[in-house]
């Protein structure tokens, strides 16, 4: 859903439509206001609780605590986050515009549940932006800018650290915040935006329908891209991370699907000091 045609769904599912006036006016209002915000100011620093909210539900999704189809209650969530529901309403409809997030009417908001044709179509549309990303990427000074070559160095080494000592969910989150630090990286914040939604949309794919034997996003493949970006070899580094993308893609089993229900307290429950 986007823009004006998710504001309609937000309407009907938070039933709405049978008021008038006065009432009618404030919850237009409401809607203005949150499709009018920038859609990346929840990475930011110093951001409000929507924000932080929305980077703990994204984060929970990316770790596989919250599955596809999870139903996603207002009432638990406006309680383990300490805010009204009114504020919870607003982070699901920033959460259905980058799909995310099902928004249902009169059955709730539920973590989205992508179709095969779906999961296809989120990796083919990454490889074209990190395609993009990649070849800006290619075109910086040799040897990289030491503030680059210093930040990815230290995230690889974060990456192989939660590998050794098999984390797998830090090692998912740190795999997709590898390929959103080389859009930062690239200079153009229209086309980090747009990957910062493919990955939250990637990991709704993979996790509902990786196989359990894959290995998914690894940090040896991270590495060896790194060192070719570094070399300055023609084409060497787009040749791996499309291999990348490539590989992961593979790794799906488009009939495997996720269900069950999901207790929101206790996968919020040991989330950091001042995530609300």
């Amino acid at each position: 859903m986007h823009g004006q045609g998710a504001a309609v769904a937000f309407v009907r599912w938070s039933g709405l439509c049978t008021i008038r006036g006065n009432e009618l006016n404030s919850a237009r209002a409401i809607m203005k206001t949150v499709l009018s915000a920038p859609r990346r100011a929840v990475r930011g620093r110093g951001e409000g609780a929507e924000a932080r909210i929305v980077r703990s539900i994204g984060e929970a999704i990316a770790d596989r605590r919250l599955p596809p189809g999870t139903k996603l209650a207002e009432e638990s969530l406006a309680e383990v986050f300490g805010v009204s529901r009114e504020r919870v309403r607003k982070v699901l409809l920033l959460l259905a515009q980058r799909r995310v997030v099902t928004l249902i009417p009169n059955r709730g908001a539920f973590v989205a549940k992508p179709t095969a044709r779906e999961a296809r179509e989120v990796f083919e549309a990454r490889r074209v932006i990190e395609r993009a990303v990649v070849e800006a990427l290619e075109c910086s000074p040799r040897p990289l800018p030491d503030e680059m070559a210093a930040k990815l160095r230290a995230h690889l080494a974060r990456e192989e650290e939660a590998d050794r000592a098999g984390d797998r969910m830090a090692l998912i989150r740190l795999s997709g915040q590898f390929h959103q630090l080389l859009a930062d990286f690239a200079g153009n914040a229209t086309l980090a935006g747009i990957l910062a939604d493919l990955i939250d949309r990637s990991s709704l794919a993979i996790a509902a329908f990786e196989r359990r034997s894959s290995h998914s996003c690894s940090a040896t493949e991270h590495r060896r891209f790194v060192e070719a970006l570094e070399s300055g070899r023609p084409g060497a580094a787009m040749r791996l991370m499309m291999e990348h993308l490539d590989e992961v893609e593979r790794q799906l089993d488009l009939d495997a699907r996720s269900d069950g229900a999901v207790d929101l307290k206790s996968v919020f429950a040991d989330r950091p000091e001042g995530a609300t």
